[in-house]
């Protein structure tokens, strides 16, 4: 699967596009802005670029009022199609958001069952109680997303609904030509029509990619040869910066060993979750780390380990932002600056992860650990990656079984014996292939 093997980037169109949170109906400045970034997401290193909602919605774009239309805010079908087809032309696959468990108020069947009531055709589609009242004083109750009454939980039970959204996956395919679809709040939405949308998707697109957005739970009730590839990887996302903050590198290296070490009892061993160290719900990791020397280490960590990274738009150069703040903060406009130290370093091992199938596919092991260092085993097909880290401002000698007597260092290309335990400079990430 090309999902495996690719470093995704992400970006919120209605955040970088500088769209207001409102929609007036006017275009604020167009996705096509975008294609001047491809060459930046070249040099990143990115194999695929995910989409934060795109079609027209009320506000934030979770609030779907039409699911096959660009949201006018940032432009066109026409424009996102180019768009597309100029990432595929650069070899950047394309992957949105499917928010498949609710829609806006602004939603065309919502509106018309306000309107018609008892007599709508679509007041089935949704769950609702004549009987009772919302805090928009409809003079009906519906069901809204975990309380919130901007959000309306579709019927996912619905063959129409159903036959509706299916009907909308095949237009975003046949018509934009995308790649896969993550989908919002998965660990709400049915697991039938999961399984309805993995059947109808392998159908329409070879190695079509579907990821659902877990935030708690165990990850194996939503991936499974009939449902979901992938999906989002919190546990790790605390235990990444959590470990830096702490100065604790067991917290991480537990996280890996429970979910992908070769015990019977691990978690998610031989499978692939989506890696990150911030997106457009959580601070800024720029913002959240304690010491900003942590900044590079923490992404050689996240190319390291096992997953699927991603890297969020802006973070590549250090821009921060913090939660308490508010989402606005999170998902700025945001013009492309000259790349930075920290961008450079993201694209050098961003390449590396995507050229190493043990990054890619490998075994995970914990070779070395300490509170602030420690040494990923990565090993697929014989080949062999250390992935080693020095949280410290003092260089380390860490001594472990490595298994050989030569390594390459894959970041300078240089090769050396080893007669005695692996050195670490300060503030430092290395990875090493055995030779």
């Amino acid at each position: 699967m090309w999902a495996f093997e690719r470093v995704f980037y992400q970006v919120y169109p209605l955040g970088i596009t500088g769209a207001p949170f409102e929609n007036d109906g006017k275009l604020s400045k167009s996705i096509l802005m975008l294609k001047d970034w491809i060459p930046h997401l070249n040099d990143l290193g990115v194999g695929a670029i995910y989409f934060s909602p795109i079609f027209e919605s009320d506000t934030h774009g979770y609030n779907t009022r039409d699911y096959r239309k660009i949201d006018v805010r940032i432009g066109t079908n026409e424009d996102f199609k180019e768009l597309c087809a100029d990432l595929h032309a650069a070899d950047i696959k394309v992957v949105i958001d499917g928010v498949f468990n609710h829609v806006g108020r602004g939603f065309f069947a919502f509106q018309d069952v306000l309107k018609n009531r008892y007599e709508s055709r679509y007041k089935d589609w949704f769950y609702i109680n004549f009987d009772g009242n919302s805090p928009y004083n409809d003079g009906l109750w519906y069901e809204g997303w975990e309380g919130n009454f901007d959000l309306v939980k579709i019927n996912l039970r619905n063959e129409e609904v159903i036959s509706y959204l299916l009907e909308s996956v095949k237009y975003w395919i046949e018509y934009f030509d995308i790649d896969g679809i993550r989908l919002d709040v998965a660990y709400m939405v049915d697991r039938d029509f999961m399984r309805r949308l993995r059947s109808f998707t392998d159908g329409l697109k070879e190695d079509f990619f579907l990821i659902g957005e877990m935030i708690h739970g165990n990850y194996n009730e939503i991936i499974a040869p009939d449902m979901l590839h992938a999906a989002t990887n919190y546990e790790c996302y605390k235990g990444l910066y959590s470990s830096f903050n702490s100065m604790n590198m067991f917290e991480i290296n537990h996280s890996l060993q429970r979910q992908f070490g070769p015990d019977p009892w691990c978690l998610y061993t031989g499978k692939h979750l989506l890696s990150f160290v911030d997106n457009h719900d959580v601070s800024r990791i720029a913002t959240t780390l304690n010491n900003e020397r942590h900044l590079p280490l923490i992404y050689a960590m996240l190319m390291g380990m096992p997953g699927i990274p991603c890297i969020y738009y802006g973070s590549e150069w250090g821009f921060k932002a913090d939660k308490k703040d508010g989402d606005p903060g999170l998902r700025p406009a945001f013009d492309m600056p000259e790349d930075n130290e920290l961008s450079s370093y993201i694209g050098k091992i961003s390449k590396l992860r995507s050229s190493e199938k043990a990054l890619q596919y490998g075994s995970f092991r914990s070779a070395f650990l300490t509170n602030r260092q420690c040494v990923l085993e990565r090993i697929c097909d014989g080949e062999k990656v250390f992935v080693a880290i020095n949280a410290d401002e003092n260089g380390f000698d860490a001594g472990f079984d490595m298994g050989t007597g030569r390594l390459r260092n894959l970041l300078t290309g240089e090769e050396f014996d080893v007669t005695g335990p692996l050195h670490m400079e300060p503030y430092s990430a290395g990875f090493y292939k055995a030779i």
